[in-house]
């Protein structure tokens, strides 16, 4: 590839800009589209951009000339996009194109070159810099993605407010969903002074054609492949429907055996290594993928990539592909016209429609697009009755219509025509106002009572959102008054009584200035908003009270906590993060199916029962503890009350039950959610290593920290595995497809020897569980039954508390490592103190190594 600055110098005047950029897009085999080519010359020439164009039209190539654009004027641009992955995706893209000096990357929890003069981040990143600094932020150019975000009632405000506040850059907005926005570009140049150009109503290169269906989804794709309108993405609006869909397509001859053959090379030394993996092999071996948000990174990755590659034919899955994600596809068929939004069942949006329709034909390769859309199931049967009837009009009289079932959200084909041909609905503004937001704000200094005032009045919203704003902001200032966080200065010509006489409110009495009393982080409301909360609470917790260390919690003395330390510390973390509703869900499923299990043996009566379970819930640790340290930590930092926490415990809870990743996603039956799994796990690693103070970091909380840190590595190293591409980028574009794998698990001794101690304490578990059969099942050459009958014969119980888990009770031989094993023996901490009982086992460290898991296997049970 040819780099592109070396055509487009710093410096150039707009028409080199332009021209160099033509030249460099025909040095990669690419001519601009006449939008494109409108829209190019109005970069360069400054002006602002709303291009609001089809997929597949090269917005994205319109976004790399806006950047040599801004490169080439000595400028520092800005690109978001909604989610993490297409910010990730579009800063490799980038880095490929300007060099990865160029090139930097802030999402929150990485930041990677952030002074570089190309930054992706996502559009809430750019907002806080725009509320701290305002227009004197170092933004001389924003592209925004996806941009019908600004319509979105939760995070919409995000992409208003760059807008508002930075009218020193020049904007592009960029989406295929934008309706009229014609309020947007006269308010846009109002702002900035520069002229507003709306590039819209294109032609897509590649033509749709619709169809309303009324045979079964089976049938329907089986015409579609016949007719050679593959690859078929396959929309549901459920993860179980995509994978539902999957297994039934799975029974039809999608590819035949020579495509067999080339998916097996492409794939043959991926490793399918969770359950789901083990199902997604079968398909994709079959030509059908899988695509969705709770996947796996890399079972997505080669899911995108076969697809690119031309060797999937069917790919069913969720409505995601509507956010950017590459995966070519000739024909959307949508299984429904409905879907769950979070509170209720409703119809789709004419934007929504289109936003997954222009998804379908690929420019380059497809002459046309298809969009099918499903009837209901109801009116496909119905459908078949009318066929298999035909002219006979005995039969006729005899069909019995089905109707749509009671509660039902119908479509029909008159609200798949008026979806067609609706233009996607006018952007609403979705502005709101949080303490964070007043407070970057305020540190911002100068003016804050006109900076306020401007962020309020001078919005897009209508007048009473506005006044609603006010009334907001009013009460937020009062209550960080209140709480010493911010503070009005009088001016030498007035006295502190009589500033103080009139009140919070009166934030523009004379020349009295408004200021935080407080030093901010950097990245205050960037990072965790409740990290401050949370290094608070550690504070709380004593260190002396290990896993293992120290006394046991009921005896320490001023100890606050469970008496495991380390875990506490890490239940802390876990309040602070956003929850993974399925995990929790299930685990609250699990608990109560226990606690009915448990309430049947002690004959509790059935409504007893009902009203008993509303009380189980999820595993909250510390909830009390943290719940009063949450209310002190807001009284004197009252912007905490915008981010609620919640006590929870994933990582916790797999630790506690030694259970592996594969393992724990089994537990609770996530099967089609271990990637939501691994993106917890991931984003509390990150959070404990960022949060934690060095002072803070006991050995057994840096075991811990180093456990999660491989397990998360070992479950899927896609993202490391990008930086190491990002170093020594791969010179075949159509090399394999199977990512390397992981380092081998024995590279990180502090990790590997929790992994070891975990196999050891599941055990014992297991063991003061009395069940012999799981005992067994580990490990079948050692007979755990009599070894428990004579154990229980001596005591009546086993440990399985803090002190019993302690690495004092664990010891690990190395000496016969040169052998390929390690010698490990675990003390049985028995209600006595004796710790006559052990477990000895053997670590194979090649199985171990080969399986990325510690491979322990129990040779004897015995006292001593």
């Amino acid at each position: 590839m040819t780099p592109l600055l070396e055509h487009v110098p710093v410096g150039a005047d707009p028409d080199a800009v332009y021209l160099g950029f033509v030249d460099w897009a025909g040095s990669r085999g690419l001519t601009l589209y006449p939008a494109q080519d409108e829209a190019v010359i109005e970069i360069v020439s400054g002006a602002n951009v709303i291009l609001s164009t089809p997929t597949g039209t090269g917005k994205s190539l319109v976004a790399v000339a806006a950047h040599a654009a801004s490169l080439s004027r000595g400028g520092r641009t800005y690109y978001t996009a909604p989610i993490k992955a297409l910010v990730s995706e579009k800063f490799f893209a980038l880095v490929d194109i300007f060099g990865a000096e160029n090139v930097g990357m802030v999402t929150g929890d990485s930041s990677v070159n952030a002074d570089a003069p190309i930054v992706c981040c996502t559009a809430e990143i750019l907002a806080n810099l725009a509320l701290r600094q305002g227009a004197d932020a170092d933004v001389d150019q924003v592209v925004m993605d996806e941009f019908h975000y600004y319509g979105e009632a939760d995070r919409g405000w995000a992409w208003q407010v760059p807008l508002l506040l930075l009218n020193r850059a020049q904007f592009i907005l960029m989406s295929a969903t934008l309706g009229d926005v014609t309020d947007i570009a006269d308010d846009l140049s109002r702002r900035t002074g520069r002229p507003t150009a709306r590039v819209t109503g294109v032609e897509r290169p590649v033509p749709l054609h619709f169809e309303y269906a009324r045979t079964p989804v089976h049938e329907t794709v089986q015409e579609l492949l016949d007719t050679k309108q593959a690859p078929i993405y396959v929309v549901h609006f459920s993860q179980a429907a995509a994978m539902e869909r999957a297994q039934a397509l799975s029974s039809i001859r999608i590819i035949g055996r020579e495509q067999r053959d080339e998916i097996a090379e492409a794939i043959g030394g991926f490793r399918f290594t969770t359950g789901f993996g083990k199902t997604l092999s079968r398909y994709v071996r079959a030509g059908i993928g899988v695509h969705h948000a709770g996947m796996l990174p890399r079972y997505r990755r080669l899911v995108e990539t076969l697809a690119q590659r031309g060797l999937l034919r069917v790919i069913c899955g969720t409505d995601t592909l509507g956010v950017g994600i590459n995966v070519p596809i000739r024909t959307v068929l949508m299984t429904a016209l409905t879907k769950y939004d979070g509170t209720r069942m409703r119809q789709l949006s004419a934007r929504e429609f289109h936003q997954i329709a222009g998804r379908a034909g690929r420019a380059g390769y497809d002459t046309a697009g298809t969009v099918v859309v499903m009837a209901p199931d109801h009116e496909i049967e119905n459908a078949a009755q009318i066929l298999k009837a035909g002219d006979d009009p005995k039969k006729q009289k005899k069909i019995v219509r089905k109707k749509a079932p009671q509660g039902f959200v119908n479509w029909t084909e008159q609200s798949y025509d008026r979806l067609v041909a609706a233009e996607p609905e006018p952007l609403q503004p979705q502005m709101k106002l949080s303490a964070a937001m007043l407070i970057n704000v305020i540190a911002r200094g100068g003016d804050v009572f006109g900076n306020v005032r401007s962020l309020v009045f001078d919005n897009h919203e209508p007048r009473p959102r506005q006044f609603d704003l006010a009334r907001r902001a009013l009460a937020i200032f009062r209550t960080l008054v209140q709480a010493g966080v911010v503070e009005v200065v009088p001016s030498p010509r007035e006295s502190p009584e009589s500033v103080a006489s009139s009140g919070p409110e009166a934030t523009n009495v004379g020349d009295s200035r408004i200021r935080l009393t407080v030093d901010l982080q950097p990245n205050f409301a960037l990072n965790q908003p409740l990290s401050p909360f949370a290094l608070a609470a550690i504070e709380m917790l004593d260190p002396e009270v290990e896993l293992g260390r120290g006394p046991d919690a009921t005896a320490a003395a001023g100890s606050v906590g469970t008496g495991h330390y380390a875990l506490d510390v890490v239940s802390v973390i876990e309040a602070t993060l956003d929850d993974p509703r399925p995990i929790l869900s299930q685990q609250q499923f699990r608990a109560r199916g226990e606690a009915v299990a448990a309430m049947k043996r002690e004959g509790i009566e059935y409504d007893e029962r009902m009203e008993l379970l509303e009380e189980i819930t999820w595993p909250k640790p510390l909830d009390e503890l943290l719940a009063q340290a949450y209310e002190v930590f807001a009284s004197s930092q009252p912007w905490i009350r915008d981010f609620e926490l919640s006590p929870k415990s994933v990582v916790r809870d797999m630790f506690e039950r030694a259970c592996s990743f594969g393992e724990y996603v089994s537990l609770y039956q996530l099967a089609r959610s271990e990637g939501l799994v691994l993106r917890y796990l991931s984003d509390a690693y990150r959070a404990i290593r960022q949060t934690v103070p060095v002072d803070a970091q006991t050995p057994d909380l840096l075991d811990l920290i180093a456990w999660l840190g491989e397990l998360v590595r070992q479950v899927d190293s896609s993202l490391v595995d990008e930086w190491e591409q990002l170093i020594n980028p791969a010179d075949d574009p159509d090399g394999p497809v199977v990512p390397p794998a992981p380092p081998s698990i024995l590279t990180n001794r502090r990790a590997f020897v929790v992994l070891v101690r975990n196999e050891m304490f599941r055990r014992v578990q297991l063991a003061a569980l009395q069940k012999d059969d799981e005992l067994v099942e580990l490990d079948p050459d050692v007979d755990w039954p009599g070894a428990l009958d004579r154990y229980f014969d001596e005591h009546d119980a086993i440990g399985t508390g803090g002190a019993s888990r302690s690495s004092a009770l664990v010891d690990i031989d190395e000496s016969a490592a040169a052998e390929g094993v390690w010698r490990v023996e675990q003390t049985i901490d028995d209600p006595a103190g004796d710790h006559d009982w052990r477990i000895r086992a053997q670590v194979d460290l090649a199985a171990s190594e080969e399986e990325g898991t510690a491979i322990v296997r129990v040779t004897e049970v015995l006292r001593l």
